[in-house]
């Protein structure tokens, strides 16, 4: 017979359990957060489910906590300090069009060439966003513009990299008297988590737009926690830390933790040309602003635009300080009476350079920037609507600028150029006011039948010329040259794209 004694009621060990407190979040980790003042991560930790929980403790294990909280303190700090006055951009730190002889233009072509030819440009491309603004939640770069060949802006940016290849090979095989002999040109390509796996298979499908795959290097930007009024993280769900990507001067830092400076440096890479992914009208790897930035000897060097209009909404270039060092102010910063300010000896507004995120730095100075920033570990901070366990809140996501470069720079030199050669802007969806796709299309029709009439093409058009146009397509001409052989005495029909 059984003995009583050893009965074991079921139900009371179940209703045991299921009253047994859960496990207390693991020590080590807790004493962590609470020398951050972050223990609040886990208020709701009694609540979650073993998953749950498991989540919760790996989110928080991924976080660099001593760098985060060096970031949000001094960004914090840094945003209570007064800030020194700006002058405008001295007119020697400028070339502008209209001073730029064809002597010069020449000889910055043919030295941006030379210095490609031998492998010592990379491009560096800043394609963190999603197109969420143009109805997308692709990458911006797979986004197409509505061109007669239907070519997504990464394909008309690669084939313009295949274009300056091809040109630089020309050149030195023409200078050499043999054939052949160019390096290729290595595109950085910086993703981001809501971005990177698309992007790739994007590239996969396309076989590289003719690029070689090896000559393509993908690597994603860094997110940091978005934090309350007081710094303290706000929590997305009650096992999830609220992120968000670091900005476009992440790619500083991201170059710096993936070792890509390393891989610059290996491959003999001694230039970098960074630029934005939502401009359709982009030179990638310009050889004229190459050899214009060789010439100067300068650290870093920007493309600008001058301003169409006072109030125009973009940021601008400025000195911060007597003596200071060149830097970049947005729209917001710039009081309305210094923006429609003068200058009585050239009659241009004071302040007219924009910034439009076309960059060029030396390697050297990449290294410095990653290391100076990182060190100082200032961020802007936006105030912003953030999805939290409370419904939307006001709090800050932290974010750095490619701009923020500026500052450390011995010398920056800035170079104009013309928007509607050079700036095309896919930012908002059609229907928008500006920066659509439909305006950008426009801008490259415009452009590209100005090439073929001036090499001595002709045009026939069922609709208005100013709503149409024709393309060229980057592998025939990189800015209008060697057209005349395609082009003479022919008449095309717009919209259509000319292609070999």
């Amino acid at each position: 017979m059984r003995d009583p004694t050893m009965v074991v009621d079921m139900d009371s060990t179940a209703t045991s359990a299921a009253l047994s407190p859960p496990p207390p979040p693991p020590q080590a980790l807790l004493e962590r957060l609470k020398d951050y003042g972050q223990e609040d991560a886990f208020a709701l930790w009694d609540e979650l489910s073993p998953e749950e929980r498991d989540f919760l403790v790996k989110d928080i294990e991924n976080l660099d906590l001593p760098r985060i909280d060096r970031i949000v303190r001094c960004s914090f700090r840094s945003q209570a300090l007064p800030v020194a006055a700006i002058e405008p951009v001295p007119e020697q730190n400028v070339s502008s069009v209209e001073e730029r002889t064809m002597v010069e233009r020449e000889r910055w072509w043919n030295m941006g060439l030379k210095a490609i030819s031998k492998g010592k440009l990379a491009v560096l491309l800043l394609s963190g966003g999603q197109g969420t603004r143009l109805g997308s939640s692709d990458p911006k770069g797979c986004f197409n513009i509505g061109l007669p060949s239907g070519k997504s802006l990464f394909q008309l940016q690669a084939e313009r990299i295949l274009c300056v290849q091809r040109l630089a090979a020309q050149a030195t095989s023409e200078g050499t008297g043999s054939g052949g002999g160019s390096e290729s040109i290595h595109w950085y390509i910086m993703t981001s988590p809501f971005t990177d796996d698309t992007t790739r298979k994007f590239f996969e499908s396309h076989k590289y737009f003719g690029l070689e795959a090896d000559q393509v290097t993908f690597f994603q930007q860094g997110t940091i926690p978005c934090v309350s009024k007081d710094g303290r993280f706000v929590m997305e769900t009650p096992y999830k830390v609220a992120k968000s990507p670091d900005g476009n001067g992440g790619v500083y830092s991201a170059v710096k933790y993936s070792k890509l400076l390393e891989d610059m440096a290996m491959r003999g890479i001694k230039y970098v040309d960074c630029y934005g992914v939502d401009n359709a009208l982009v030179r990638v790897a310009d050889p004229t602003f190459l050899g214009y930035f060789i010439d100067k000897g300068a650290a870093a060097a920007a493309k600008v635009v001058r301003k169409a209009y006072p109030q125009e909404k973009v940021g601008v270039f400025v000195r911060r300080g007597k003596g200071g060092p060149l830097t970049v102010v947005e729209y917001s910063e710039l009081d309305s009476s210094l923006a429609s300010a003068i200058n009585q000896s050239t009659g241009r507004l004071r302040f007219c350079w924009s910034n439009v995120c076309l960059h060029m730095f030396t390697l050297d100075f990449l290294n410095q920037v990653a290391n100076s920033l990182e060190k100082d570990s200032v961020y802007h901070l936006a105030e912003k609507k953030i999805p939290s366990i409370h419904g939307y809140t006001m709090g800050y996501k932290l974010e750095q600028f490619i701009f923020d470069a500026f500052p450390y720079a011995p010398s920056t030199a800035l170079f104009e150029v013309l928007r509607e050669e050079e700036f095309a802007p896919v930012k908002n969806a059609n229907g928008s006011n500006y920066d659509t796709p439909d305006s950008a299309r426009l801008l490259v029709l415009r452009l590209h039948t100005r090439w073929v009439v001036a090499a001595g093409g002709f045009l026939t058009h069922s609709v208005p010329l100013y709503a149409t146009g024709v393309e060229v397509s980057p592998l025939c001409s990189y800015t209008g040259e060697n057209l005349e052989a395609i082009c003479r005495g022919r008449t095309f029909h717009a919209p259509c794209e000319i292609a070999f």
